[in-house]
Formats: C-alpha cells, sequence, structure tokens
C-alpha cells in the first residue's frame, strides 16, 4: 500500500469515525443511545429529541406498560428515506426530514409510543396501532402547536380504517363522549393478544361502525 493510498484510507477512517456518533444518555431509570450518521446533524435538535425522549416515554410506560423497554435506540441514519420507523426497542430517523420540519419534535412522542405498544406478532389492525400512537402524540405531545400538527378535521369520506390523525381523532371523540380509557383497554387488549372485533361492542355496548355513525353525525369541532 502506498503512502497516497495510506493518507486516503485513514482521512475517510477519520471522517468515518466523525460521521458515525454514538451517545448515551441516562434519567428516569431509562437509558437512550443515540446513534448519527448525519455529520451536519443539529445539536439542537438531538437536544431536544433527548429531552422529548425523557419527558415522554417514561410517562406511556407509567400509563400503558410498565414491562416496556428499559433501553431504547434512535438512530439518526441517512440511509433511511421514510420518516421514522419502529422495531425491536429502536426507532431509525431520516435526517431530512427533520431539516425540512425542524419543529416536528413530537415524531418522537408518536415512534416511542410503538416501543410501548409492543404488540408482537399480534394480528390487530394495522390501523388501530397507528391511531392509537396517533392519539398519544395528541395527548403527550410535547410541542404539536410547533409542527402546526392537529388531529385530521372529519369528513364524510373518512373511515376509522384510515389509521393515523383521523382514527385518533375518532379515539379522541369516543374518549370524550362516555367511552373514557377505551385507549387503555385497546391497546391492552392488542398487546394480550385478546383484541376481537367484537371488543368494541363489549366496551361500549356499541359495535365499531355503529360508533363510527354516531361520531360521523355529531363530530365536533
Amino acid at each position: 500500500m502506498n503512502k497516497f493510498f495510506s493518507l486516503i484510507v485513514l482521512v475517510c477512517t477519520i471522517s468515518l469515525a466523525k460521521a458515525q456518533q454514538t451517545e448515551t444518555f441516562k434519567e428516569k431509570g431509562y437509558t437512550l443511545i443515540f446513534k448519527n450518521n448525519y455529520a451536519n446533524f443539529d445539536p439542537a435538535l438531538k437536544k431536544r429529541m433527548v429531552e422529548t425522549f425523557f419527558e415522554v416515554y417514561p410517562e406511556l410506560a407509567k400509563d400503558f406498560n410498565t414491562k416496556t423497554d428499559k433501553e431504547v435506540v434512535f438512530y439518526i441514519d441517512t440511509a433511511y428515506k421514510d420518516v421514522a420507523a419502529t422495531g425491536g426497542g429502536r426507532i431509525v430517523y431520516n435526517p431530512e426530514w427533520f431539516v425540512k420540519h425542524p419543529g416536528d419534535i413530537d415524531v418522537v412522542t408518536h415512534e416511542v409510543m410503538h416501543i410501548v405498544q409492543n404488540y408482537g406478532d399480534n394480528d390487530g389492525p394495522g390501523w388501530l396501532t397507528e391511531g392509537i400512537a396517533d392519539y398519544v402524540r395528541f395527548k403527550y405531545g410535547v410541542d404539536n402547536p410547533g409542527a402546526k400538527w392537529t388531529l385530521t378535521p372529519f369528513k364524510p369520506e373518512h373511515s376509522y380504517k384510515n389509521a393515523y390523525r383521523i382514527t385518533a381523532r375518532f379515539l379522541n371523540w369516543l374518549e370524550l363522549n362516555g367511552n373514557k380509557g377505551i385507549v387503555l383497554k385497546l391497546d391492552s387488549a392488542m398487546r394480550n393478544n385478546t383484541y376481537k372485533d367484537t371488543l368494541w361492542k363489549e366496551l361500549t355496548g356499541k359495535t365499531i361502525d355503529e360508533l363510527w355513525a354516531a361520531y360521523a353525525a355529531n363530530p365536533g369541532a
């Protein structure tokens, strides 16, 4: 190996080491491992993400699942091109999303709820999984206004199966209209593998289609 080539290898190795950073944070009995391979990631944003994790995650654990993971990994990955994805106690984030949407800190809240959910191989509906996560973002989020993020206003063409903010708004309506605590019960059933379509009637006295019809008739502001 000639000296010139050796120098290139050394420079590349140093650059890679600088780009791939790993830090560990511990607080409130939880550990956050923060990995990042995006050299220009805003330190102030990283600080907000860490603070949001320790503000939201312990509260979600207490309210929904005390057996949730004690150690979580955040990975800012330039190779990932969607917004974020969660699996096995690890959340991958697209740094370009934050470049374009620097105020969207509650992506963290949505994604850490997926860790708390931990539904495993449960064959419950995916629309409910995402609806619960966005309901949690709505209720526990630290700065949804900063991202201009709100629940999606009702439209006649909507369905509870639309997931995310549409389902979350329906869940919030249920909580406010005689079914307080239903999200917690649905979440528990999904995690315990006891969810079934008839659960809605068992919990409320009405089928989900009947509940949706009542919501559609008077969805509120």
